[in-house]
């Protein structure tokens, strides 16, 4: 007999929280507006840089830096200069080759002054210039990169699960409003898809349940007559085992498509009273088995779905309960607040479980060493609504085995 391939796996849902706050500084993130920035700035200061040089070189090669003198003294009487930059000359009694080579290193000094200080003040201007330069382009790339803000906070939006927002972007027929057109045009099949699907789930649980609660109620009033014979009385009881089976299937499914989206509607949940909860349902399965249940459990108050985090506790101490040791196991429940988000932690005693098999156990439909579901301890369902439900709440939920049998079941939720 061929081997029943396993159910296709769901893609994993992105990790990042559209609700995450800002950066305490924005501005030293390495976002395309300030890398286009430094582009635009760097490519200007290199210009600048350029010209300053050519310039400074045409400059000194016009001024004849350390050529011979423009002009020599050759002859006269009784010649008399004087000069407040070149004192050299103001005194007396210089030969003329003396005077000649006084005007000729006066003249060089004047010629390194003016480049120097037109060196300096290139300078000044070429970085006053530069600021104003990355200004301007900090400035342009903002305008130029608002669309992509713009269809960041409408994806952002659309993450937290409101798929009515459209971009609707103006302005010219370029390659950013083509590309927010074919967002948009995204965002309406989704919402077409996502439409549909609700659609169906709410068609598929009326239509599911009401069959069943139907023989349901039919087995009751059967069961209910004392005259019935005992065989129809024990067949009657297995059907109704059957149809109870049936109807949590349909339930687990139902609350696993719901629980794929995120939640809208969010309210402060404490985990220490959905766990306590959760306990109180599984009380007297737990006592029949003779299971202890123990733990201590601190507030830990999350925003979230009361319901779903119940269904989450209950699959999880139910599981607990269920796939323990025969004689003196136990259940340990916890749930605290680590690190800045909320904790609930579910160990057990029980089987020894491969940490090769953690993997499977979150599927639908499986449990360990077995393919499919196959016992009557439940309809495979439970870690896949506990994860999808987890996911839904933006944390995560991870198994560990325990030394000695047993699993550490850990939901981290953000507060």
């Amino acid at each position: 007999m061929a081997a029943t391939p396993a159910p296709p796996q769901a893609p994993p849902k992105p990790t990042w929280d559209p609700r995450r706050p800002e950066p305490a500084f924005p501005w030293l993130r390495p976002t395309i507006r300030i890398r286009l920035t430094l582009l635009y700035g760097g490519m200007f200061l290199i210009a600048g840089i350029l010209l300053l040089s050519i310039i400074y070189l045409l400059a000194a090669q016009a001024l004849n830096t350390g050529n011979e003198p423009l002009f020599k003294i050759v002859g006269g009487q009784n010649i008399k200069v004087t000069s407040d930059n070149c004192p050299a000359v103001t005194t007396g009694d210089l030969t003329l080759p003396e005077f000649n080579a006084a005007i000729s290193a006066c003249i060089d000094q004047q010629r390194r002054v003016a480049l120097d200080h037109l060196l300096s003040r290139s300078l000044l201007a070429l970085l006053g210039l530069a600021v104003i330069a990355f200004a301007f382009g900090y400035a342009m790339a903002g305008r130029v990169l608002s669309p992509l803000g713009r269809i960041t906070r409408t994806a952002r939006a659309v993450a937290g699960s409101d798929l009515s927002r459209r971009i609707e972007l103006d302005g010219p027929d370029d390659e950013l409003k083509e590309l927010a057109d074919t967002f948009d045009e995204m965002l309406e099949r989704l919402q077409r898809a996502f439409t549909a699907q609700q659609r169906f789930v709410g068609n598929a649980s009326h239509e599911l349940r009401t069959p069943l609660a139907i023989n349901r109620t039919l087995l009751e009033v059967h069961l209910s007559d004392p005259g019935a014979p005992v065989e129809l009385q024990q067949l009657g009881k297995t059907l109704l085992a059957t149809n109870e089976r049936s109807e949590q299937l349909v339930e687990g499914l139902l609350l696993l498509a719901r629980s794929e989206n995120q939640i809208v509607e969010r309210k402060p949940v404490d985990l220490a009273e959905v766990a306590g909860q959760a306990l109180d349902q599984v009380h007297g399965e737990a006592a029949d088995k003779g299971v202890e249940i123990r733990g201590k459990r601190e507030p830990a108050v999350v925003q979230g779905n009361g319901v779903l985090l119940e269904r989450i506790a209950l699959n999880l101490v139910q599981n607990a309960v269920r796939y323990n040791i025969p004689e003196g196991g136990w259940v340990e429940v916890t749930t605290e607040v680590q690190h800045g988000q909320a904790v609930l932690v579910v160990s057990n005693t029980g089987p020894v479980v491969p940490a090769y098999e953690i993997d499977n156990l979150f599927e639908p439909f499986r449990r360990l060493r077995t393919d499919r579901t196959g016992s009557d301890k439940g309809v495979g369902l439970g870690l896949s609504i506990a994860r999808s439900v987890a996911r839904a709440h933006g944390g995560h939920i991870s198994a560990t085995p325990r030394e000695g049998g047993g699993l550490e079941m850990r939901v981290t939720l953000p507060l």
